[in-house]
């Protein structure tokens, strides 16, 4: 099994686009992806995500590509397809068991096919594998091999990019380890972690975001506690921070294709093999209820203010962000939706706006039409739910021209706003 190897990439999201990009500096890549209007954009050196440059994807060597068969031509096959979690938050391996369906029938003899997509420990083995093996006719360690890498690119973050960070890599044997260690080698400047086996880095990959969770959540209930005592949890957090080993998490929602949804895959695992999660689903549950938490906390605060009739029209919320994190265009598993859907039961009528989100996209997943800043109504409430640079720039000036009259509540979600300069008429609740 030569290492000099044609590489393909399968799927070009936040993941699969940067990889393509950074091994092309090297060599050709073949990048291969379902979506026309992502293959037309990534040709035109165009990147909706906003991770790469137009000048670093015209650099690289990438056939960006719908032709399924052009993965033929490769025997290094990295998958980086998205792994979501249904309505009732179990595992939806449908794209990746697609994704090897695909590479299954179009499998080059002596390939590797190394997959980035979290899964839970025996996913890789026990899911993809039989598929590639009934597609492709051929046998896994005879006719082809696989491995795992984890993804671990982070959305927005242009410091940690894809070869600033540690690789963690394994195979299902040591020529096969070996090989995949030296592929990514070649383009990670961080340097590569050799796993024990596809498990282990399986399930090192699902514990990152699962640890983070937790951690979450944990200021989360702090947050629902300090509220009920009357305290400013941000004023705690900073004097326990005073303590070198006190760690320095903030309260918020928590969303996104990773974090929000990793843990269920672990969850998941462990249910299957008779344990049921204490703490993990209990960490789930504290932060997916923060959306409902801060629209009744708003709505409570509104009500206080008096003189705000149900009668006729109704009372309108402005919220600002609707993306799942700052200074991203990704709205996949976003929680702010949660507040918009609260809101909305109780009567509000709820405006969102956006300047990173997609307004097709927004419109198409969750109903929710975008709003430009300039064609917003006047609101008795404005929710800082997303802190995109805009919003940051433009800071207590924003939220004032937002509201009726320059009065009303603020709910600072991400404590964006100065609390020691709020204009005279405000409210201002943060969590």
């Amino acid at each position: 099994m030569s290492k000099n190897r044609q590489i393909a990439v399968v799927g070009l999201g936040y993941v699969g686009m940067p990889i393509a990009v950074f091994f092309g500096r090297v060599q050709r890549v073949i990048a291969f992806d379902i979506n026309g209007q992502r293959i037309d954009e990534l040709k035109r050196n165009i990147d909706r995500n906003h991770d790469v440059a137009s000048e670093e994807i015209a650099k690289s060597t990438v056939d960006w590509t719908m032709d399924a068969a052009r993965i033929k031509e490769a025997d290094f096959v990295i998958v980086t397809v998205p792994t979501p979690v249904n309505d009732a938050n179990r595992p939806d391996l449908t794209p990746l068991i697609k994704a090897s369906t695909t590479v299954g029938r179009n499998l080059k003899k002596g390939a590797i096919v190394v997959y980035e997509s979290t899964v839970y420990p025996g996913t890789t083995e026990e899911e993809c594998v039989p598929v590639l093996e009934r597609e492709s006719g051929m046998k896994c360690g005879v006719d082809f091999k696989v491995g795992y890498s984890p993804e671990r690119i982070n959305p927005g973050d242009h410091e940690h990019t894809f070869t600033k960070i540690t690789k963690v890599v394994s195979g299902m044997d040591a020529e096969t380890l070996e090989i995949v260690a030296e592929m990514y080698s070649s383009v990670v400047t961080a340097g590569v972690y050799k796993a024990s086996s596809i498990k282990v880095a399986e399930a090192a990959k699902v514990i990152e975001n699962t640890q983070r969770d937790l951690n979450i959540s944990l200021v989360n209930e702090l947050s629902l506690i300090f509220h009920r005592v009357g305290i400013d949890t941000t004023d705690v957090l900073a004097a326990a921070g005073t303590k070198w080993n006190f760690l320095k998490f903030q309260p918020g929602l928590v969303g996104g294709h990773c974090i929000g949804v990793d843990p269920y895959y672990l969850t998941h695992k462990a249910e299957q093999l008779g344990y049921i999660p204490q703490v993990i689903l209990a960490g789930r549950r504290i932060n997916d209820s923060m959306g409902k938490f801060v629209a009744r906390e708003l709505i409570k605060e509104v009500l206080k203010q008096g003189g705000i009739s149900f009668a006729g029209e109704k009372p309108i919320i402005t919220v600002l962000g609707l993306t799942f994190k700052e200074n991203v265009s990704d709205i996949r598993n976003t929680k702010v939706v949660d507040i918009v859907a609260e809101l909305e039961t109780y009567g509000f009528e709820v405006q969102v706006t956006d300047p990173m989100a997609y307004p097709e996209e927004a419109k198409h997943e969750y109903g929710i039409n975008i709003v430009s800043v300039d064609k917003l109504k006047p609101a008795v409430g404005v929710v800082m739910a997303v802190a995109h640079d805009p919003f940051k720039k433009e800071g207590w000036a924003l939220v004032q021209r937002l509201l009726k009259g320059g009065k009303g509540v603020v709910s600072d979600i991400k404590n964006l706003l100065p609390r020691d300069k709020v204009p005279a008429g405000i409210t201002l609740w943060r969590l």
